[in-house]
């Protein structure tokens, strides 16, 4: 491999990192605005559900019920439909896979 190519190949590497770190930092943002309810990466505190370590699944399915209007709520169902399903899974994804 020339050095051309050594150089080209190191810049699609570094790209992607960069693209990968900059969608982490975007799903932390969406993630944040839960803190007011669910805590600082959802360890709420008490008389409020806790989001660290939730099974994904089941925080997907609830999310998408409170977007849907299926699930009733105060406020989660105005919050859910700013996000687009896939967004919403990420966040949940975030959210399980942080520590309780």
């Amino acid at each position: 491999m020339g050095i051309s190519m050594k150089w080209l190949v190191a810049g699609v590497l570094g790209a992607a990192a960069f693209g990968a770190q900059a969608q982490v930092n975007q799903i932390k943002v969406w993630a944040a605005a839960c803190a007011n309810c669910h805590g600082t990466n959802g360890r709420a505190e008490p008389g409020m559900e806790s989001l660290a370590g939730k099974d994904k699944d089941e925080m997907l399915q609830k999310l998408l019920d409170f977007k849907s209007g299926r699930k009733p709520a105060t406020l989660m169902h105005q919050l859910s439909k700013g996000y687009t399903d896939e967004q919403l899974a990420q966040i949940s994804g975030y959210f399980a896979s942080q520590k309780k």
